[in-house]
């Protein structure tokens, strides 16, 4: 397996940054970029071999690589090129461009893996447009096509070759730098940020940082809810700071024991933790018997391994989640703590070995010279563990040596990219230590180095200072470049700083509110390694981060469930209708870049799906607006029938609890296949109860074949001839065609000619292949659901279209659908309307091997709704809320933030209820009229394309009969 590193000669390399940077500061760069994407290839364990491919033949490369000199042809013929000569002597090729440097070791690992049984595989930049890394099988007949919209040209070609292609997606791939906007968001380079030991201009170093945080975390501020378990507070270390560790009194008890950690543990269960903070002195058995001894009773030989007892206990016990401070650790402790914990940590401090000597804090403290400490922290890269770390400032360092301090622990992220936050904490002089009468740093200081961490570690990195101990000061933290508060607890004190207790979490989210910003609870693995436990979690601990998180890894907490009966959260419905203060300049920049772009560009989806506090409100406002400008004040509905024929399917997708196999055994109730006699007598009734629609789908059948659905479509005709038939889902027509050996658009005439009307949009999920790979393997794959679509268009079949999220998927894979509907759209305007339809998590299977999220938060909901209406525009004005998804109260909120539509009164809804939902089979359309009413809107009947309906006295909305409830 070799990997192929194109890059241009540093001389000439990025012109489109001639208006920012240098000629010498570009050729930097280039340089600095190609060392930090060479080193996370020579960590990669799968990669055999490396060569970059350069015109320039001065370029100087690490050894051990091979430079292959291009000839200066232009970017695809070097790498077809490369392809031809490396296909002798390998048998892939993984072609990674040298200015994506935020990629590590383990994002390479994790893509080869990936890519093991395919042709090719493809990894979009954040665009969605630009190919950042592209892995061949060799040889291969593939060329390659970088340039302009280079991902899906890629697949598009690869496609056509019958070739078996996979688009993937990996975060440090994401980021390529060719634009200045480019820069905003990439780490500055080492000497650059060594110049930053001289930098004394405040106000202007706060600026940058804050709008580096704004630009990576918004404005919300992190929180983990702790309780801390203080395991022991013996220590073989004698900081001069530190009243945690004390001398042992001659006969005290030296470790906690395991009842007392429980009992601790289950009063942070009481107060709604999630986190179980386990901080000790280090390895004090080296230092005294009787820690050794006391172990040795309790059935341990070190501190370590009684940590992981006492860790798996209130894992098990009380499902709170680990974090582990417990100083210095080898990589095997870290392994084996690894499997009962969600994150850990070690502060490095400072990486001045002078403080070590005498007189120094850390004179007589082994545990604290920063190569020991620097060592763990290498160890917990190799191990793959999420892994906090940083600075304790004012304890006789240099701003020089801070500054070399963070590029220390910078240099071990790029190679490992395992530091998942840097906390930088002021130094707090306290009574009955040495240094009791040492000042404490100011809180300009404390700022200007929060400011310079952030410009080091780029906008991406969450930092951290801890709140009690800059009381009264956190908006000035705020402004510096902090986006998260750590851990606060609400049961127990700060054991090493008890001088300065936690704030008050009403007290702290008001100062926060009161800061432009808004506090957002968070697990104590953080949100940007929560979004990947595959990664970064010991499987016994993934689903009980997957369960608890939301789409942008943050806590689920709202109370509010897809398809329960949960009512909305006050908080989110009272953010929607008043602001706080206005909406951040991002937010409104992207509000007006998706208003009058006629594509959306998919940063601006994913910054307002992003949207919180007063950008929320701003974001569900103009939704609201635009709804009133297209559609006006009346709110939709249509009087239909669902008839699900059969939940017996031959696919196994991840989030259906609605299908069943051949037998009757299943999580909710037996297999069934309704005959045509059934049908057709459920479309008679149905009529009889006023129905203009029949909405017709079910699993794939293993004996169904197309001949099947055509005469379902003629069942519903010859039952009731004026009945619109909207049925079959693309996957259904795709069955349906190939069991005949028909091509697609030639079987959509034939179930036009028999009477099909409409196609249900579902079937969609989300139309990106590497989700569908994870939740619907077997299922048709995105191109091919478009293909249906345009087909059905094509020959005069309107169709609905939806989005099925809240399951594995992120807010980049919400982005990319709609702009896939956006463009199938405005090639054939062939939808009549975008349904989003919120997970139902309760009974799918995925969901319950602890393979998916807990369904969308209620914000995530409303901003599906809110965000596809400002995406689509005029393109497509009917925007639908599902009410068995959303809940009554939900869907009306929703109505209020762009939708404008009801759906349907659905007469035997089953799929939701099949999957744990509880809002019934049915809204009648009086109901359906009052609930409309209730909202100061207007109702409206319509027909399926959207048409008025002419309500007739004879027909009427009565009540179900019970022979529907089967189906």
């Amino acid at each position: 397996m070799v990997a192929v590193v194109p890059v241009r000669s540093p001389a000439v390399a990025k012109s489109r940054l001639s208006g920012v940077l240098s000629p010498r500061r570009r050729g930097q760069l280039v340089e600095s970029m190609l060392r930090r994407v060479l080193t996370a290839l020579s960590g990669a364990h799968r990669i055999d071999h490396v060569i970059v491919l350069t015109p320039d033949a001065t370029l100087e490369l690490p050894s051990g690589v091979e430079r292959m000199v291009d000839g200066a042809t232009g970017l695809n013929d070097a790498v077809q090129l490369a392809a031809a000569r490396c296909a002798a002597r390998f048998d892939a090729m993984l072609v990674i461009p040298a200015d994506v440097p935020q990629v590590t070791a383990a994002e390479i690992d994790a893509l080869v893996e990936r890519a093991r049984d395919l042709d090719v595989v493809v990894v979009p930049d954040r665009h969605d447009a630009g190919t950042n890394a592209l892995w061949l099988r060799l040889p291969t007949a593939l060329a390659p096509q970088f340039g302009a919209d280079s991902a899906r040209a890629h697949l598009e070609l690869a496609h056509r070759m019958g070739l078996r292609a996979l688009r993937f997606e990996l975060a440090g791939f994401a980021h390529d730098v060719d634009v200045p906007d480019d820069l905003e968001a990439e780490p500055m380079p080492r000497e650059q940020a060594l110049m930053l030991a001289d930098e004394d201009d405040l106000p202007a170093l706060l600026a940058r940082a804050e709008s580096q945080t704004l630009l990576g975390f918004g404005r919300r501020v992190g929180y983990s809810r702790k309780v801390f378990i203080p395991l022991t507070k013996a220590c073989r270390d004698v900081c001069h700071y530190c009243t945690f560790a004390a001398p042992l009194p001659k006969g005290a008890q030296i470790y906690l024991r395991p009842a007392e950690v429980l009992a601790i543990a289950e009063q942070g269960k009481a107060a709604g933790c999630d986190e179980a903070l386990f901080t000790l002195g280090d390895q004090p058995e080296l230092r005294y018997a009787a820690a050794r001894a006391e172990l040795a009773a309790l059935g341990f030989a070190t501190t370590l391994e009684y940590l992981a007892h006492c860790a798996a206990l209130v894992l098990e016990r009380t499902g709170l989640l680990p974090h582990l401070n417990p100083g210095v650790m080898s990589r095997d402790d870290l392994l084996r703590l690894r499997t009962v914990s969600a994150s850990m940590g070690i502060m490095l401090e400072s990486a001045a070995e002078r403080l070590c000597e005498r007189g120094g804090p850390h004179h007589r403290s082994p545990d604290k010279h920063p190569a020991v400490r620097l060592a763990t922290l290498r160890a917990a890269g190799e191990a793959g563990v999420p892994f906090t770390t940083g600075l304790l400032i004012g304890i006789g360092e240099t701003r020089r040596e801070r500054v070399e301090a963070l590029l220390a622990i910078r240099e071990l992220h790029e190679r490992h990219g395992h530091i998942q936050e840097i906390i930088v904490q002021n130094f707090r002089a306290k009574p009955g230590t040495r240094m009791a009468q040492h000042a404490e740093p100011s809180l300009a200081e404390l700022q200007w180095t929060i400011a310079v961490t952030r410009l080091i570690f780029g906008a991406t990195m969450s930092i951290q200072a801890p709140p009690n101990l800059s009381d009264g000061a956190l908006a000035e933290l705020l402004r510096a470049g902090v986006n998260d508060w750590g851990g606060v607890s609400p049961v127990t004190p700060d054991h090493v700083n008890p001088e300065a207790p936690w704030p008050e979490l009403e007290r702290l989210a008001q100062e926060t509110a009161a800061a432009g910003r808004r506090l957002v609870r968070r697990l104590p693995i953080v949100p940007s390694f929560a979004r990947d436990p595959e990664r970064w979690l010991d499987a016994s601990l993934r689903s009980r981060v997957r369960r608890r998180v939301d789409a942008t890894g943050y806590v689920h907490d709202d109370g509010w469930t897809a398809g329960a009966s949960t009512p909305p959260p006050r908080l989110e419905l009272e953010l929607a209708a008043r602001a706080r203060g206005s909406a951040s300049a991002v937010v409104r920049a992207a509000l007006e870049r998706v208003r009058t772009d006629a594509r959306p560009r998919e940063r601006d989806l994913v910054t307002l799906f992003a949207a919180d506090g007063d950008d929320y409100h701003a974001v569900v406002r103009a939704a609201d607006a635009l709804r009133r400008e297209l559609v006006g004040d009346a709110v939709t509905y249509v009087v239909n029938r669902n008839i699900n024929y059969t939940n017996i399917c031959s696919y196994s997708c991840g989030f259906c609890a609605f299908a069943k196999g051949r037998s009757a055994r299943a999580l909710r109730g037996p297999a069934y296949d309704l005959d045509h006699a059934e049908i057709a007598a459920r479309v008679r009734e149905a009529a009889a109860r006023g129905a203009t629609e029949v909405c017709l789908q079910g699993g794939i059948h293993p004996n169904y074949t197309g001949a099947t659905y055509l005469a379902v479509v003629r069942t519903v005709v010859e039952a009731v001839p004026d009945m619109h038939v909207h049925a079959f889902s693309p996957l259904e027509v795709m069955h349906g065609a190939e069991t005949l050996g028909l091509g697609v658009r030639e079987f959509l005439l034939e179930l036009k000619a028999a009477g099909l009307r409409t196609l249900p949009g579902t079937a969609a999920e989300i139309l990106c292949d590497d989700v569908r790979a994870e939740i619907c393997p077997d299922k048709l794959d995105t191109q091919a659901w478009l293909g249906v679509m345009r087909a059905a268009h094509e020959v005069g079949l309107r169709s609905t279209s939806t989005i099925m999220f809240g399951h594995v998927e992120s807010p980049h894979h919400w982005a990319r659908h709609l702009l896939e509907l956006h463009a199938l759209q405005r090639e054939t305007r062939g939808f009549t309307e975008f349904v989003p339809l919120p997970f139902v998590h309760m009974e799918a299977p995925m969901w319950r091997r602890g393979r998916a999220r807990s369904g969308p938060s209620f914000r995530e909901a409303v901003l599906m709704h809110a965000v596809a209406r400002l995406a689509f525009g005029a393109l497509l004005p009917n925007v639908q809320t599902s009410w068995v998804k959303m809940g009554r109260d939900g869907a009306l909120a929703v109505l209020d933030a762009g939708a404008n539509d009801l759906g349907g009164v659905l007469m035997n809804e089953s799929i939701t209820r099949a999957a744990g939902g509880v809002n019934g089979q049915e809204m009648d359309a009086a109901s359906m009229q009052a609930a409309i009413t209730s909202i100061r809107r207007t109702p409206r009947e319509r027909s399926t394309l959207y048409g008025d309906v002419q309500r007739s006295l004879g027909r009427t909305n009565s009540p179900m009969m019970s022979r529907a409830s089967i189906g």
